[in-house]
């Protein structure tokens, strides 16, 4: 497995986001992920696919992915040596049923939950393949720079968030289009969103989220140091 060169990780500061066109993990260990999908799947109850979040409070199997050297040594030249995990979620658009995700930025969502938000990262993993056609993820790439956007009500029947960024210029849109095992990156603060999944193909993905640990917490939740030194003063996990 490859790091992100510094070419790539200079194109994340710039753009927002960066493809890890390769394979994560083993085939064993995405396999071993998509068997704990598949149970959280059963036992979800009248919750929607997409609405599996923070799986790893509840299930600590996810741990041994979540901080594993695999994603720690993607994620380090984004945002340094010590890290923490912030959150995890199961995000899984159904055939034909799976609901649009409308624009938003996830640092909004997280107001008054960290004292910066200039390095938080997603990793995205896609357990299935993910394209245009079964509603990859998208970003207006640069957009992370931009501080909050101003936002507006929205169906939240057909839409996994009730609200969405205003004015978005859909034409500037970048598509995550990832074969299973791949993954993506991206800032905390980018324009992103997806739409339904209008196709008879799943597309689950597998977000793993992580901040430097010179970034100070706010809320009392469940975070872990990952790799290095805190900081900030953050209290954590034990592993």
């Amino acid at each position: 497995m490859l790091k992100i060169s510094e070419s790539g990780a200079a194109q994340y500061q710039e753009k927002g986001y960066y493809l890890y066109k390769q394979q994560l993990f083993s085939e064993d260990k995405l396999n071993r992920i998509e068997s704990i999908f598949d149970d959280h799947l059963r036992e979800k109850g009248s919750k929607l696919s997409d609405e599996l979040d923070r799986p790893h409070i509840r299930d600590p199997r996810l741990l041994e992915f979540l901080l594993s050297d695999e994603v720690l040594d993607v994620v380090e030249p984004i945002i340094g040596p010590n890290i923490a995990l912030w959150s995890s979620h199961f995000i899984c658009k159904d055939p034909y049923v799976g609901r649009a995700t409308p624009w938003h930025e996830d640092s909004a969502y997280w107001k008054g939950r960290a004292s910066s938000f200039e390095n938080i990262v997603t990793v995205w993993l896609a357990i299935d393949r993910s394209n245009k056609e079964n509603g990859c993820m998208r970003v207006i790439p640069g957009t992370h720079a931009g501080g909050f956007s101003d936002y507006e009500k929205i169906d939240a029947s057909t839409n996994t968030f009730d609200t969405q960024i205003k004015g978005v210029d859909e034409s500037a849109a970048v598509y995550f289009e990832l074969e299973r095992g791949e993954c993506s990156l991206h800032d905390s603060r980018i324009i992103h969103g997806a739409t339904a999944n209008e196709s008879p193909f799943r597309r689950c993905g597998y977000t793993m989220r992580y901040f430097s640990a010179d970034t100070k917490v706010l809320d009392k939740r469940e975070i872990w140091l990952a790799r290095g030194k805190d900081l900030a003063g953050n209290v954590y996990q034990n592993v």
